[in-house]
């Protein structure tokens, strides 16, 4: 099944919010890495959420703790990121022979 099959859409800035949260157990936490807002990194995960359609977060007052769909989808997200981060580092290298 292709994305496109499905109609997900999702962004760079959702998944690196989602692996944050997830490694750091805590949305301030996650946002400090990130360099973002704390209601930016929120608000991505909400996107996040309501595109999948499932929850992948229990938000507490002590933090955020990671639920069975977020587990499962974790690998997949750093996956995901992993070979975005190696596109941009070939597309730069490309860039870099052809100047």
């Amino acid at each position: 099944m292709t994305v496109e099959q499905t109609g997900v859409e999702v962004n760079e800035r959702e998944l690196q919010a989602f692996v944050a949260v997830a490694e750091h157990g805590r949305m301030d936490l996650a946002a400090k890495a990130l360099g973002y807002s704390q209601p930016a990194v929120s608000y991505q995960i909400k996107c996040l959420e309501t595109t999948l359609g499932t929850k992948l977060f229990i938000r507490t007052s002590s933090g955020a703790t990671i639920t069975r769909s977020g587990a499962l989808m974790l690998p997949s997200a750093q996956a995901v990121l992993t070979l975005l981060r190696g596109i941009k580092a070939t597309t730069e290298d490309l860039a870099k022979a052809a100047a």
